[in-house]
């Protein structure tokens, strides 16, 4: 996308950030006291505060750098969920078989990376677009594929595999790797108080989540 900056926020300061995904439930409540609830987003949204995570004015300085280079809200760049950034656990190393991504039918050549919360049919599954560079690895019921046996887009998330090597038919394609969740800023303003930052005080910098 153009209004895409592929660059990824200050890990540094991202790591002492708060944050999370959040929903958006419309809920009535009838007569009898029952609920309607319905959830007006398909999708969760990750909201975060940057300014959480700067403690020292070379860490508000880099932050203040990285905002004016991305225009405010104009361009999206890349940021690390600390809690959830792998297609495992966070204290394991991503294997080829963490996710599937797919089914062969013997003509599909490209399958779209996937992370699935939960499991069994009531499981969210999120598109990952943001895969880090170098990161991903495939395996093809089970089988590991070498990394020149396809290819991966860390713009789109698009696992891809070469003319003629199509997963055959019934074959289970499985993921695993490293991501980052493409997001903008959800201010055009940051104002520092300097007395009150050297006396403790966070400036809040909001961070929303957009679609890839």
């Amino acid at each position: 996308m153009t209004d895409f900056h592929e660059v990824r926020f200050p890990i540094d300061v991202a790591r002492g950030a708060r944050g999370g995904p959040e929903r958006q439930t419309q809920i009535v409540t009838l007569a009898s006291g029952r609920e309607v609830r319905n959830s007006r987003w398909a999708h969760s949204r990750r909201r975060y505060d940057a300014g959480l995570g700067v403690r020292s004015f070379d860490a508000l300085a880099q932050v203040i750098s990285f905002f004016e280079e991305r225009r405010g809200r104009l361009y999206g760049f890349r940021w690390r969920d600390q809690l959830d950034w792998k297609s495992c656990a966070p204290s394991q190393a991503p294997a080829a078989t963490d996710q599937a991504i797919g089914a062969g039918d013997g003509l599909a050549a490209e399958f779209q990376l996937w992370k699935s919360y939960g499991t069994g049919a009531l499981a969210y599954r999120r598109v990952i677009a943001k895969p880090q560079a170098g990161s991903v690895l495939v395996a093809v019921d089970g089988v590991v594929q070498a990394p020149e046996a396809f290819s991966c887009d860390p713009v789109t998330g698009l696992v891809a595999f070469p003319p003629g090597h199509a997963p055959p038919a019934g074959a289970v394609i499985t993921a695993g790797f490293a991501f980052d969740v493409p997001v903008r800023f959800d201010t055009d303003a940051i104002e520092v108080d300097l007395s009150a930052f050297e006396a403790g005080e966070i400036p809040r910098i909001p961070v929303v989540e957009i679609l890839p």
